[in-house]
């Protein structure tokens, strides 16, 4: 496969951006401000970094109006860099080629439905009536179980299990070892032993969802366990049992929602970040990395929890503080009253 390669006129053209300087100059790949060099496109979006604009060897620089004066070389102009270089730096981006048809080791229950144009990769095994859609590519060693659905256009990476009952919309991509459909966890207690909550329902993935490696996505108990469209979740998240997620929302790293949680549309999760039980988040809400959601959030913004990092004496003497508190807090009544 060639190499893509484009001028500064023809990326402008392309995403109706504004060129300064020479709009003959040529790139064949994308790096960072710093590491860029000759036949290079890089962006600058954080101020932060606007030392190393001057320095850069990169033939162009995706940056903000007025940061254009500051750049010795080839500008594109755009209103936001970031998102401008996100999109350009997917031209650059090679795809292995998959042919289409299924791999003579792969075992495929004879009551599944295939599309001619998917591409099913070695060892994969497909259950009964489960069905790939047009243009899907299945990773090998995936494990697609009985009644699930791959909407046109989705990609599964190495070893993705989707256990039974799963719904995946179109242009979906889940990244390798990622789990959907598994039981929740549903637990009774009868006569002092558990006895396990039989889990009914499924998982839904809206359209343009995007799944992290090793993640795990548990079906519902009786009704679905549901990601919305443009969902994004990153690498080693939990999503329990009739979770809820609204779309376009994004989720990082090793954070969790525990089951019938509500998250609304547009919010953030930051990494690590627990979200309890049936709590409800409600649209743009940021919560950051670390934090705890021990009750429902009804209004939009940033939300935090837990104690910023110190050095360990500093946080051992304000931890022995922490447990006083409640008395303190009782004792500011009579402090205020022999004050007045």
């Amino acid at each position: 496969m060639e190499a893509f390669q484009a001028t500064a006129d023809e990326l402008a053209q392309r995403f109706a951006l504004s060129v300064r300087g020479d709009g003959s100059a040529k790139v064949h790949g994308v790096a960072t401000l710093a590491n860029a060099g000759n036949g290079q496109l890089a962006f600058l979006a954080n101020p932060r970094y606007r030392s190393q604009l001057a320095a850069s060897q990169a033939s162009i620089v995706v940056l903000r109006e007025e940061d254009a004066a500051a750049a010795p070389h080839t500008a594109l102009i755009a209103r936001d860099p970031y998102t401008t270089f996100a999109k350009i730096a997917a031209l650059f981006e090679s795809q292995p080629a998959r042919e289409a048809g299924i791999h003579p080791n792969a075992a495929i229950d004879p009551r599944a439905n295939i599309a001619a144009s998917a591409h099913i990769g070695p060892f994969v095994v497909v259950g009964a009536n489960s069905r790939i859609g047009e243009g899907c590519v299945i990773g090998p060693g995936c494990v697609i179980g009985e009644d699930c659905e791959v909407g046109a256009g989705s990609e599964l990476g190495a070893r993705v299990t989707l256990v039974t009952r799963v719904r995946l919309g179109q242009r979906v991509r889940i990244h390798p070892g990622a789990v959907l459909g598994a039981d929740g966890f549903g637990l009774a207690m009868d006569a002092g032993r558990w006895i396990k909550v039989p889990q009914l329902g499924g998982v839904v993935v809206g359209d343009d969802c995007e799944i992290g490696a090793n993640t795990t996505i548990d079906r519902g108990a009786l009704g679905d366990t549901v990601l919305e469209e443009d969902v994004r979740l990153d690498n080693q998240i939990q999503i329990g049992h009739n979770v809820h997620i609204g779309a376009h929302t994004a989720m990082a790293g090793c954070s969790a929602a525990a089951g019938s949680a509500k998250i609304g549309r547009y919010c953030l999760i930051g990494g690590a970040a627990g979200v309890l039980g049936h709590l409800e988040i409600c649209d743009k809400v940021t919560i950051t990395a670390m934090s705890l959601v021990t009750h429902s959030i009804r209004e939009p913004g940033e939300y935090s929890s837990g104690t910023p990092l110190t050095d360990n004496r500093t946080w051992r003497k304000n931890a022995a503080r922490f447990k006083q508190l409640d008395s303190l807090a009782r004792r500011l009544p009579g402090v205020r009253k022999e004050e007045e």
